[in-house]
């Protein structure tokens, strides 16, 4: 659905939404055959689709590796498919819980109920997954949803829009395009439950709204995810793992490494390697179909002013190939970037670009204490095969998740939740986390002729109510 702004937005979208829930409330409880028949049929779409979803994300973002979008895109939304239809019919299951000698012989299970209509509002950077991963789970759950597309995404949104229409009907799933105030609209509806991906700022905005209506929010945000590199492993390694999360999607990615904390007396040793390596892998980026642009000019030149900024307070700034950043093609090597300041915009703000600051550090506990005194990030990535500082750099950090000798692909793991903490997002969904995340949990408990709880019945001071007080109040 294309949505112009106007002052008809908000009752527009309102009748959306009541249609869903109405449709929701013919059929409250979705039998597992009916979901997933409905995940099967988003998978055919998808595999169908997957050329054209390609080329409609290449549009958008000026040029996007093919390749790119089908490992970050295309192919985590089938691999999720297919886990949950390995899955959901033990998810789904109510589970027996233990009542205990006090409500002995009551039985006690727990329920797992649709939430009802969910609302889901994806960014830019991975708009196939961020909007079809929280479909998914919502419809394993057996709920109905409204998706929010993001508006720098135009031809993404056009095929998404298309595939999803011909295999729901709109009470059941529906796409919403618009600008911010559609978005603002959309954030203030009384969903069942909201999902947002995005950036801090927009998230305080987005719970803030959903706080009118108590609606339960589940907030992907993003942060300065930082990589320590320890002293006990190679340089070489080191870059090897963490290149790949710098540079995939050209960095726009909220788990994407954002700085580096490498030991002082290798500094000069990881820019040399790192340059070395992103050679090997990408060479001219001009002309490499493999290395993706920045989306829009807006990001472009925010990532600009972040190199001016940082040049202009005394940093010292190398591109990863030597070669000179493309206006027209907003294409940009990794800058690496030196003699860092606390006051640099690169410090104070999330880079989400190929933009890699590098701060060395002389023993690990300061590394630590750098991050600790920080923001709590989406993700921490360490750099270590000794056991003992990974279990040290494990128990004295925070962050939403972590990757041992990797970076990003902790966001794979289906049989694992993702989220982040504090700052960088609240609540998580994947797998069967995200399964209860869209469900209600309802106690039943349930007894049958025999009734206890009689024995504890007013009048008070009876000798059956007296010894049941004193069996358990000890």
């Amino acid at each position: 659905m294309n949505m112009a702004i106007n002052e008809n937005t908000a009752t527009t979208l309102e009748q959306i939404l009541l249609k869903q829930r109405t449709s929701y409330q013919l059929c409250s409880m979705p039998s597992l055959s009916h979901r997933m028949e409905q995940l099967k049929a988003l998978k055919s779409a998808l595999m169908t689709h997957q050329s054209s979803l390609q080329q409609a994300l290449s549009e958008d973002f000026g040029h996007r590796s093919l390749d790119d979008s089908l490992i970050s895109d295309i192919m985590p939304c089938v691999n999720n498919i297919n886990y949950t239809l390995k899955n959901l019919k033990k998810w789904m299951k109510p589970s027996h819980r233990h009542a205990g000698m006090l409500l002995s012989p009551a039985k006690v299970k727990v329920h797992y109920q649709p939430l009802g209509v969910i609302g889901i509002i994806a960014p830019w950077n991975f708009p196939i997954m961020l909007s079809i991963g929280p479909l998914i789970t919502a419809i394993a759950a057996g709920n109905r949803a409204m998706i929010k597309l993001s508006e720098f995404t135009p031809a993404t949104n056009r095929q998404l829009t298309t595939l999803l229409s011909d295999i729901f009907d709109p009470s059941y799933v529906t796409c919403i395009q618009g600008e911010t105030d559609v978005a603002a609209a959309f954030s203030a509806l009384p969903f069942d439950h909201l999902i947002f991906t995005g950036s801090t700022t927009v998230g305080q905005h987005v719970m803030q709204a959903a706080a009118k209506n108590l609606t339960p929010v589940t907030l992907e945000l993003g942060g300065k995810s930082p990589v320590i590199i320890a002293d006990d492993i190679s340089i070489d390694m080191a870059v090897e793992r963490l290149i790949y999360g710098k540079c995939l999607n050209a960095g726009q990615i909220c788990v994407a490494p954002d700085y580096i904390l490498v030991p002082e007396h290798k500094q000069d040793t990881f820019i040399k390697v790192y340059k070395q390596q992103f050679n090997r892998m990408y060479g001219d980026i001009q002309h490499n179909k493999d290395y993706t642009s920045i989306i829009n000019t807006r990001q472009f030149e925010r990532l600009q002013q972040m190199l001016i900024d940082a040049k202009n307070k005394g940093a010292h700034i190398e591109s990863a190939n030597d070669e000179a950043i493309d206006t027209d093609s907003r294409k940009m090597p990794t800058q690496l970037i030196t003699d860092i300041t606390d006051d640099m915009l690169i410090v104070k703000d999330e880079i989400f670009g190929p933009l890699l600051p590098i701060i060395p550090y002389r023993q690990l506990n300061e590394a630590i204490e750098y991050i600790n005194a920080r923001p709590r990030p989406l993700a921490l990535y360490l750099m270590s095969l000794n056991k003992t500082i990974q279990q040290q750099v494990l128990t004295q950090t925070h962050s939403g998740g972590m990757c041992i000798n990797e970076t990003v692909f902790h966001v794979a793991a289906d049989d694992a939740p993702f989220g982040g903490i504090g700052p960088s997002g609240m609540g998580h969904y994947h797998g069967k986390e995200g399964f209860l995340t869209f469900s209600h949990a309802k106690t039943v408990l349930s007894r049958g002729k025999l009734n206890t709880g009689k024995f504890i019945h007013p009048p008070y001071g009876g000798k059956i109510g007296a010894l049941a007080l004193k069996t358990f109040l000890r």
